[in-house]
């Protein structure tokens, strides 16, 4: 049978001027210093799932079904301001993989189902999943929005799932019994140091009213840090405030108020947005987009929080933590996804004191950019060992790289199939004992409500241009982030690719050594996660969806003299995403399908295990509006919930 082509583009059409830096910013202070104390420890335990069904609010923002529903406000975190999309830079055609033998094994991981049912069920639909995998001793440990499990190297449950708001000490997400909310909790990243054997795990959280589940702009990144080499035992607690308005030792960024229908603690809050985590031989880094809460627009600038690796492995009191504001630091303009690296059995950057390396793009509207580029920002962090002492003597550099034009790429594509959520917002015909009247869109809205009826199959979200995850392996940074490509003749959603040969020995310099972009003919690769093992030999893990495929789980290889290789598919999706954030109906004109809004590769050895959001069910309108016991009502025998259908994949791959 004839295979679908694939693009897998020459590293050459990246490079220029030999890849050398094209300029380089002089080494920035170091920041402020502050201290927070450890607020106890917990350990990951699971409570019983809840029961199938429509219970409102179903998500966050929603309201209760006897008030009607109000917009769905997905613009408070992972945010972005990219409208539209770039022209595609022109990329040559591949094949597809007939096999795949670097495959060790794959399971499904969590899915929104496990996320809805957690806790007793006290808690919101949520998209996008937002993945957290880390890897370690034996353990695959992975985090979405907003639970978290752990399994064994076969993927066999380790526990039930943990609901995050539970697990760093808070009340539930929305208590269906009294009516009460917790603090939103979001954006999970995680990592297994094998240098200290602890893990990492962080989150940003979101204080609200109780009452109300209106924002107070009080933020913090909570860091949970294992006590032993196990993430089943106990885990010690660490609040960061961020929300950078002077107030509990925060800067004071000058953030912007906006009116709002209460009265907010903090309303001239910043928000410490995406935020993304790496170490070296001597740190433990976060990196946040820091904007302001209230105003629908605004950024201020990328910020960058380091602290003591061994401290917090040491489950240490009270830990002090740096801040590095990137407002400006990039010829006037601001640092945006400014992701930190990660580095496979403790290979570890050692010149200039320690150094950690991190890399970003500036298409995006935050970093002032016209949505495409052709800079490629190499930034490192020396004197990594200071932050050891009490007073850490950091410094901050950045180099720009030039290379093939990469830009805000289109919304996905997905193929057609059954959309039941969809279809049922759009029906005026059925009837059931679960709702009065005739059509399906009755169990979701009060007759003065009624919806346009005019839903359609969605189209995936494809990201900004913004820096995916980092890797720091055989002494060469690696990194990718989402392009428009022209493939054939169709504008789609791609992948640009970088290997970064960096050094601090004399200043920061760096040039590249491998560069390319992946796409496909007819389809879309999107949310990139780059893992290397500490041979130099790596694999890639994204999305693959398009018009001949459902959203599934890929792959490619990829090192420093081949470049990328074929596409493989780990695991093939079932049907199209079909949730809530893609109909008007729910969330406003224009729906933003929210997707990613990240994947993630860990090292283990020879292995690399990645993970991504796919599709791993569909079901008919008949069949989600079946009641039985096997198959209750809006659960397509017990694969999804009500409001959506995600699922992730999790995969060890030997490259």
């Amino acid at each position: 049978m004839r295979t679908k082509p694939f693009v897998a583009a020459c590293a050459g059409s990246l490079l220029v001027a030999a890849g050398i830096v094209s300029s380089a910013s002089p080494a920035a202070a170091a920041g402020t210093t502050r201290s927070i104390s450890s607020a106890g420890t917990t350990s990951l335990s699971s409570h019983p799932a809840g029961v199938d069904g429509l219970q409102w609010p179903e998500y966050a923002g929603g309201e209760a079904a006897e008030e009607g529903a109000s917009p769905y406000d997905g613009t408070v975190v992972n945010r972005s301001y990219s409208r539209g999309s770039a022209k595609g830079t022109a990329a040559p055609g591949g094949r597809k993989a007939k096999s795949n033998p670097e495959l060790v094994t794959g399971f499904d991981g969590l899915r929104l189902r496990d996320q809805r049912l957690a806790n007793g069920g006290n808690q919101f639909t949520v998209e996008p999943p937002d993945q957290g995998l880390c890897v370690g001793n034996g353990y695959v440990t992975e985090s979405v929005n907003d639970v978290l499990t752990v399994y064994d190297g076969s993927g066999n449950s380790k526990l039930g799932v943990v609901d995050l708001n539970t697990f760093y000490g808070y009340p539930a997400q929305f208590n269906r019994t009294t009516g009460q909310q917790g603090p939103f909790v979001t954006d999970p990243s995680c990592l297994f140091d094998p240098a200290t054997q602890r893990w990492f795990h962080v989150v940003l959280t979101l204080d609200v009213f109780p009452d109300t589940g209106d924002f107070t702009g009080r933020n913090t990144l909570d860091i949970a840090v294992s006590t032993t080499s196990s993430p089943l035992g106990t885990w010690k607690i660490y609040h960061l405030p961020v929300t950078d308005d002077g107030t509990e030792g925060t800067p004071d960024h000058g953030c912007a108020p906006y009116p709002q229908d209460y009265v907010p603690t903090h309303p001239n809050a910043c928000i410490g947005d995406y935020p993304h985590i790496g170490a070296d031989a001597n740190g433990f880094y976060i990196t946040t987009n820091e904007y302001p809460l209230f105003p629908p627009t605004g950024f201020h600038g990328a910020q960058l929080y380091a602290f003591s690796k061994r401290a917090l492995a040491a489950g240490a009191d009270t830990v002090a933590v740096s801040q590095i504001d990137t407002a400006g630091a990039d010829r006037g303009n601001p640092g945006f996804t400014v992701w930190p690296a990660v580095s496979p059995a403790s290979q570890y950057a050692t010149d200039a004191g320690g150094t950690e390396y991190f890399l970003s793009s500036n298409a995006a509207e935050e970093a002032n950019g016209t949505g495409s580029s052709t800079d490629l920002l190499v930034w490192a962090l020396t004197n990594t060992q200071s932050l050891d002492s009490p007073t850490p003597a950091l410094a901050l550099s950045h180099s720009v790289l030039t290379v093939g034009k990469y830009g805000i790429p289109p919304k996905s594509e997905q193929k057609a199939g059954d959309f039941p959520l969809g279809q049922c917002v759009n029906d005026t015909t059925l009837t059931s004992p679960f709702w009065a009247g005739r059509g399906c869109w009755r169990a979701f809205f009060l007759p003065k409500d009624e919806p346009a009826h005019n839903e359609v199959e969605s189209r995936p979200d494809s990201n900004d241009t913004r820096m995916q995850q980092v890797v720091y392996a055989n002494g060469k940074l690696w990194g990718a982030l989402d392009t428009a490509l022209t493939v054939g003749t169709q504008n789609v959603a791609g992948i640009a690719w970088y290997v970064v040969q960096p050094s601090t020995a004399t200043g920061l310099s760096a040039k590249l050594a491998k560069a390319g972009y992946l796409g496909v003919d007819g389809g879309n690769v999107t949310y990139p996660a780059i893992g290397v093992t500490s041979s130099g030999r790596g694999v890639m893990a994204f999305t693959l969806v398009g018009q001949n495929d459902f959203a599934s789980a890929a792959y490619a290889s990829i090192d420093a003299i081949a470049g990328v290789g074929e596409v493989h598919v780990a695991k093939a999706g079932l049907g199209p995403a079909d949730g809530f954030t893609s109909y008007k109906a729910f969330v406003g004109n224009p729906p933003r399908t929210r997707w990613g809004d990240y994947g993630a590769a860990a090292m283990d050895g020879d292995s690399v295990w990645i993970a991504s959001e796919y599709i791993g069910q569909t079901c008919s309108l008949a069949e989600y509006v079946t009641n039985t016991a096997a198959s209750p009502l809006f659960s397509c025998g017990r694969t999804r919930v009500s409001l959506g259908n995600w699922y992730t994949r999790i995969s060890r791959v030997r490259p």
